[in-house]
């Protein structure tokens, strides 16, 4: 112990403020799936996705210490598939600090292992000491990350239609609902390890069907009528699955590129599940295609202009995208260059882009409670941007610490304050409320009006519900067990109080593993919040269902094949907005 504490009293001094690397960085040292069966939670929304090994060449860089062409492709595929979504696949940096010889060949090779190794005051997991890699692997990702990194292939419309797959045409879909399920009650659960997804009836909570799609989904999206479920993994692989069949099935897929992120479905009146969009991080890029069928008909780069330096970025990554309510419009946060499209799809042959410029490092987001304005993260420039969906215009841009990372975010009535809209952070603790109502609160409107302290930083989601008088934060990235394993849950109408602390992983009951609790999610009518309870791809994970009035517990899900349950997608709440 007092060694462990020694060694992260040297990584604070050699770190500093020079080189402090945030908790995502640790995805670019962890290893496969099939490799590693204890991956840590800190990889949840920064993993990134196979590139195939064959298409990038090894670079040689002066100053680099050795590498063998072995340890390079090695290296190359560890990169690509964990931190790439962090970090970029050219390393330049947006979440996660720039990876590029520049910086770490100043750094060298023994302080990145140590680094690697003992990990950080900033949120950087010990993954040395803690078993997750041995030290040959320390080794290797030190000395590969002094090297220049290789470049993937581009990935145009040839490759894409080549990918795409009518699994059941529409006219032999079923023309109504052939179960007895209670569809707005279905979760879509992320089964990330395994390449899946779990659908569960929130009524029974039992397991309705797992079916494979994209490698680590990130997102489920649920279109308009609530009939179909749009997945994404970070491979790119879109998939969308039929909840009107007997038995719910995948009825087409599409890979649009090599990583990515985001995917959603038209929702303005008259449009609504006409089409589907999807961002991708490799190449920047985004596909519109046909909401029944998921044919591709445009592709748009997103490469171009910084909006603060005004440079060029090769590799500007699509990042959240909703639907707006207030036109036929999608709304497409593009991450490096800080802005946000507003991308009319009333005529995709001749597609109107409006351009807002905001702040750098745009990730995700949500509505406020009216659905006219997207609030979104731009988390490593600390800034929330504000835009208005109905007049189509840049509203504010706030001043938040550090790192905001809201989910969605979550919409309350403070006591105080009126409508706010919530986020957490990865940076610290606090949980920031932001006034949204410039008619009734017009004083308090786009400004911070309260802060909360959390357990600590390391928080992904914040959620609550219009028929709640909860807020609830996990802290699924902080390196503290205790506090990974626990979530805060705060009184609405008592925020002057300090939190409750539930141990949903000790309420779980599992064995040996990480057991990271992460992303509450509400059941379709308010009174549930479920939570996964994430643990390695061979051991036991769970999903712990709560009462939110009482905040007790009222169901433990146990099944063999949850394999690594992560993001829970409710389809009422998904398809209407509601967070």
């Amino acid at each position: 112990m007092k060694t462990d504490r020694l060694y992260r009293f040297i990584l604070t001094v050699l770190c500093g403020t020079l080189f402090v690397l945030p908790a995502m960085v640790t995805t670019a040292f962890a290893q496969t799936p099939s490799e590693h069966p204890k991956t840590g939670a800190e990889e949840l929304s920064y993993k990134g996705a196979p590139t195939p090994e064959s298409d990038v060449q090894m670079v040689i860089t002066p100053g680099a210490p050795p590498i063998t062409e072995a340890e390079f492709a090695t290296a190359t595929k560890v990169y690509f598939e964990r931190c790439a979504g962090c970090h970029g696949v050219l390393r330049k940096g947006a979440t996660g600090k720039p990876l590029t010889p520049d910086i770490t060949q100043g750094r060298g090779t023994d302080y990145l292992k140590v680094l690697i190794s003992y990990g950080t005051p900033a949120g950087m997991p010990n993954w040395g000491r803690s078993g997750e890699l041995t030290e040959q692997e320390i080794d290797i990702l030190a000395r590969f990350l002094q090297h220049a990194p290789p470049t993937p292939p581009e990935w145009g419309m040839e490759q894409i239609k080549a990918s795409w797959q009518v699994l059941v045409p529409v006219a032999d879909r079923p023309t109504k609902k052939e179960n007895n399920y209670n569809i707005d009650n279905i979760m879509s659960v992320t089964l990330r390890d395994s390449g899946e997804v779990a659908l569960i009836d929130g009524d029974s909570k039992k397991i309705i069907t797992v079916i494979k799609t994209g490698y680590a989904v990130h997102i489920s999206r649920a279109s308009h009528s609530g009939r179909y479920v749009y997945t994404i993994g970070r491979d790119a692989k879109v998939d969308m699955i039929d909840l009107f069949m007997k038995e719910p099935r995948k009825v087409a897929s599409i890979k649009i590129g090599l990583e990515a992120r985001s995917v959603e479905t038209s929702k303005y009146k008259g449009y609504e599940d006409q089409l589907a969009i999807a961002g991708a991080y490799w190449p920047p890029q985004y596909v519109i295609m046909d909401g029944p069928t998921l044919e591709p008909k445009k592709i748009v780069s997103t490469r171009g202009m910084t909006v603060d330096t005004q440079e060029y970025h090769p590799e500007p990554r699509v990042a959240a995208i909703v639907a707006s309510h207030e036109h036929p419009e999608f709304i497409v946060n593009v991450k490096e260059t800080g802005q946000v499209l507003l991308i009319n799809y009333a005529n995709v042959d001749a597609l109107t882009v409006t351009t807002l410029d905001t702040a750098r490092f745009l990730h995700d987001g949500g509505w406020d409670r009216t659905h006219r304005y997207f609030l979104t993260a731009a988390n490593q420039s600390d800034k929330i941007a504000v835009i208005d969906s109905k007049d189509r215009e840049v509203e504010a841009i706030i001043d938040v610490t550090k790192t905001p990372h809201p989910g969605r975010g979550a919409n309350i009535d403070d006591p105080q304050y009126g409508p706010v809209w919530i986020t957490s952070a990865l940076g610290n603790a606090n949980i920031t409320f932001i006034g949204t109502d410039p008619v009734g609160h017009k004083d308090n409107a786009w400004k911070v009006v309260r802060e909360l302290k959390g357990q600590g930083g390391g928080s992904l989601f914040v959620k609550s519900h219009p028929k709640s008088t909860n807020l609830w934060v996990d802290t699924a990235l902080n390196p503290d067990e205790k506090i990974s394993q626990s979530v805060a849950v705060y009184d609405i109408n008592k925020l002057d109080q300090k939190p409750e602390i539930v141990p949903i992983a000790e309420l779980a009951k599992l064995g040996e593993g990480p057991k990271r609790v992460v992303q509450p999610e509400y059941s379709a009518d308010g009174t549930e919040v479920w939570f996964s309870v994430w643990s390695g791809k061979e051991q036991e994970s769970a999903i712990v269902v709560l009462d939110d009035k009482t905040r007790k517990v009222k169901a433990v899900i146990k099944d063999k094949r949850l394999i690594t349950p992560t993001g829970k997608f409710n389809i009422y709440n998904t398809r209407n907005d509601i967070y």
